[in-house]
């Protein structure tokens, strides 16, 4: 199918992250080597027509962080936020050059109204593609690397895969509304003029966005300790084909979605219900492992603890879990084996 039904997606769905600051979100922050050298890229493809001087260069690399984020909230791909962001620079470098362009006296509200806007420009693309998806399909993990863990992943604020999956029933702009008020804070007129629309407009989308995405999910964030010990024993159990262990950290109504996208394993093309069905289609895959079995790393992606299932030839599967409110059982696993989606967490 396209994309996943309301009813889908109204299955264990984690809570929202706090929303930050505006002020911490604007903090100059120190510029990783590998961002330098993405901006590096961005301004050689502006050269010919005049690159951006250092300044300008400077003051976008201080919001990229926020930018990737927001973009990536509002797309669920790794892929077309990065086109996106690109999108962006070029806007940015290109109203510089402009010799009667007066200066920008926010650069913050600029570059987060352009980025908005080529979020949305592509969510009808986005749209087109998934009505010819195989099966199901979930978000893009954004996965942690070693260089990130310092800093860079705890300001970009990313929400969970379990949100991520529910926000894909918003509207484009709900969506939007959502994301800059919920997850980073921005008031309703900064949205307003980000949108071109009222402010009354804004806080309309704004309780209807609230109000779905509340309703299929509870008020609860686990800890993430708690979460990433779940998320261990669930893949050690499922991996090593352990009934008893898989049914104890399952919860009875626990649904199963995989997302092979045709390219990669998917043991169903929709979503799998209940404590028993999900655990023999483990026991299942459990099996069928031949005698020198993936391996299993436990990593990071933005929002969730991941269970990594690589081989030699690279990852085979990211496994992404979600926990009830009141205790460790597990009512939500997303696995993506896409390949297209995981050539994030290679050499991870």
């Amino acid at each position: 199918m396209a994309s996943l039904t309301e009813e889908e997606a109204e299955m264990g769905v984690p809570p929202i992250q706090a929303a930050v600051g505006n002020e911490a979100l604007a903090a100059a922050e120190a510029v990783t080597e590998r961002e330098a050298t993405e901006v590096t890229r961005m301004t050689e493809v502006t050269a010919g027509a005049g690159a951006a001087d250092d300044a300008v260069t400077e003051r976008f690399l201080r919001l990229r962080h926020l930018l990737f984020s927001v973009i990536y909230n509002m797309l669920g791909s790794v892929a077309d936020t990065e086109d996106a962001l690109q999108e962006v620079w070029l806007a940015w470098a290109a109203r510089h050059r402009a010799p009667t362009a007066g200066p920008v006296l926010n650069a913050r509200a600029y570059l987060v109204r352009t980025a908005v806007n080529q979020a949305l420009a592509r969510r009808a693309d986005l749209r087109r593609r998934r009505e010819t998806y195989v099966g199901c399909w979930l978000p893009e993990p954004l996965f942690v690397t070693e260089d990130d863990a310092s800093g860079p992943v705890e300001r970009a604020e990313v929400v969970s895969m379990a949100v991520l999956v529910v926000l894909e029933t918003l509207s484009p702009l709900e969506r939007a509304v959502f994301v800059l008020h919920e997850v980073f804070g921005f008031g309703h007129p900064e949205i307003a003029d980000a949108l071109g629309r009222s402010p009354a407009a804004v806080r309309q989308l704004a309780v209807r966005a609230r109000r779905h995405v509340h309703a299929r999910r509870p008020r609860h964030r686990p800890e993430p300790g708690r979460h990433a010990e779940a998320t261990a024993r669930f893949a050690e159990a499922a991996l090593g084909g352990d009934l008893q262990a898989l049914l104890r950290v399952l919860a009875p109504d626990v649904t199963l979605w995989t997302d092979g996208g045709g390219k990669g394993p998917a043991v169903s093309a929709r979503p799998v219900r209940g404590r028993e069905r999900v655990a023999a289609l483990f026991l299942a895959i459990a099996g069928a492992l031949p005698p020198n079995p993936p391996r299993l790393r436990l990593r990071r992606t933005a929002g969730d603890p991941c269970a990594l299932v690589v081989t030699d030839a690279g990852p085979l599967a990211a496994l992404i879990v979600d926990l009830a409110p009141d205790d460790d059982r597990i009512t939500a696993i997303y696995s993506v084996t896409n390949p297209d989606k995981l050539t994030g967490a290679r050499g991870l």
